[in-house]
């Protein structure tokens, strides 16, 4: 499979900060057929993924949480049509521990740091959960290079509500984080048919769970905790989806089990004109549990001219 940033690494890495990584004896190249690039942002290295058409027009999926894995079906079906890049953010996948507290703001940077250090134009964002927040933040320092969004389970609001706020509160926890790193219960709950795992064989599940370890739950937990607090980055990502952001395409995939707070709705008021799409029978990653159904989605979709067709 093509990898635009390669050449990228070998013409212009000491400009851009682009250099292959090794692959880890944890990730087969038969689970992950794709090579990771990393690049400086903020002097931690961040992981990216960087394959398909080095012409195409661009996909940028950007998830903070857990990692890219979670990416890699829906990318591999888009990547004959489409330049995909997927990162991880700090302190998860592949991506370093920052030396600063992990915070959306910062995994946001790293967004920002991608985009103009791989001179991205015309790119369509892709964003998932926490991504959101992230991305559009990130994305939003760049305005002009966006032409596209798509909201796959994600928000981009501040949390409100009791149950919204609560469940941050609970998951963002010091004792639920360090629960978590003992039990090691959502890696494990997450890779089965109910999160990542249902068109997943054993070794796909491993190599997921694999960097989920202390290091990679801990980040997962405070990402988590700052979702509820971060108040600053809520008024860029406000700023951003009134004013620049408010004329573009949208298209939202949302799964049919894993709605609970509305926000396909609240995307809706947002943006009249968005295309929506249910998975049937999805739960929290559609992308996941359907990757021909969303894959053909945002093709059709982008196709259709709701996105640009080419850089």
């Amino acid at each position: 499979m093509t990898n635009p940033a390669h050449e990228m690494s070998t013409r212009r890495g000491a400009a851009n900060r682009v250099r292959p990584l090794v692959r880890p004896s944890w990730l087969a190249e038969s689970v992950w057929p794709f090579q990771t690039f990393g690049i400086e942002v903020d002097d931690t290295m961040v992981a990216f993924t960087d394959v398909g058409r080095p012409d195409g027009p661009v996909l940028l999926f950007v998830h903070t949480g857990m990692w890219s894995f979670i990416w890699r079906d829906v990318i591999s079906r888009l990547a004959t049509d489409f330049r995909c890049i997927a990162l991880d953010a700090p302190g998860t996948g592949q991506s370093a521990v920052p030396a600063r507290a992990i915070s959306l703001e910062y995994s946001s940077r790293a967004v920002t740091g991608l985009i103009e250090g791989l001179e991205l134009e015309n790119l369509t964002l892709v964003v998932h959960d926490l991504g959101g927040p992230a991305g559009f933040a990130g994305a939003a320092r760049t305005p002009e290079r966006v032409r596209g969004i798509v909201a796959i389970n994600a928000f981009g609001w501040k949390p409100s509500g009791a149950l919204f706020r609560g469940m941050l509160a609970l998951m963002g926890s010091a004792p639920m984080r360090e629960f978590d790193v003992l039990t090691g219960f959502l890696p494990r709950l997450t890779s089965t048919n109910f999160g990542v795992g249902r068109h997943f064989d054993r070794a796909s599940r491993d190599a997921f769970r694999a960097p989920l370890g202390r290091q990679g739950l801990r980040a997962f937990h405070r990402y988590l905790r700052d979702a509820r607090t971060c108040d600053a980055l809520y008024t860029e990502i406000a700023s951003a989806l009134a004013g620049p952001f408010a004329k573009l395409p949208l298209l939202t995939i949302f799964g049919e089990h894993n709605d609970p707070l509305g926000f396909q709705p609240r995307w809706k008021k947002l943006f009249p004109d968005a295309q929506q799409v249910v998975v049937a029978t999805g739960n929290h990653f559609p992308m996941c549990d359907d990757p021909d159904l969303v894959a053909d989605a945002i093709r059709a979709w982008h196709r259709q001219g709701r996105a640009p067709a080419s850089r």
